[in-house]
């Protein structure tokens, strides 16, 4: 299975998906990336990004920006970007995509709405995953909107640490609803998120 974030520039909330869900799915055959509807290709991770990266202990100085292509969001099994304008973006380049595109608060509430009502089906993640993403059309009409996650590009440091919170947050709902309902052997280790104050653990 192929989970792709997407943002505008894939310089700063994107990568930060891509970089704590690869930690998280670590030892899993989920692999996981990133691109931007504008992304310019080659740029480093933001300075900001990979500082509240490095200060959980990951590595992000080999990331570098793509932008997004027909071809990529094609080959994608999940796309979870950070806007409503993204996904609207996303499905004009590769209307197929359509089905598999969220984003990612959305995806979120729907992961829990589906666990919480028992809705969630198959043994492994990816199959769990799956299954949320074929209930999807259902489930929608009967969720609120989801919430936006914030553009930090060119502000302070404390917006980047909200879209990081964010970010993890709706991480760990999606993942924590994936195994709610479930014993197929032992607990996935759980792990620590901690930056600047901000502590949560999967």
């Amino acid at each position: 299975m192929q989970i792709m974030f997407v943002c505008t520039g894939n310089i700063c909330r994107s990568p930060m998906g891509e970089l704590l869900l690869s930690r998280y799915l670590s030892g899993t055959s989920i692999t996981v990336s990133s691109a931007g509807t504008k992304g310019l290709p080659m740029h480093p991770i933001d300075p900001s990004s990979a500082r509240l990266m490095s200060s959980i202990g990951i590595d992000s100085s080999g990331f570098r920006s793509r932008r997004l292509t027909r071809q990529i969001a094609q080959e994608a099994d999940l796309i979870l970007c950070f806007e409503a304008s993204q996904r609207k973006d996303i499905v004009t380049l590769a209307p197929t995509a359509v089905r598999y595109t969220f984003v990612l608060t959305e995806f979120a509430a729907l992961c829990q709405y589906c666990a919480e009502h028992g809705m969630v089906q198959g043994r492994t993640i990816q199959e769990r995953l799956n299954s949320v993403i074929s209930l999807a059309p259902m489930v929608r009409p009967m969720l609120p909107p989801s919430a936006d996650i914030e553009d930090p590009h060119g502000k302070e440091f404390d917006k980047f640490r909200i879209a990081a919170n964010q970010t993890n947050a709706a991480l760990r709902t999606i993942l924590t609803s994936m195994r709610k309902h479930y014993n197929v052997g032992p607990a996935p280790q759980r792990t620590q998120i901690l930056w600047q104050g901000f502590t949560a653990t999967v």
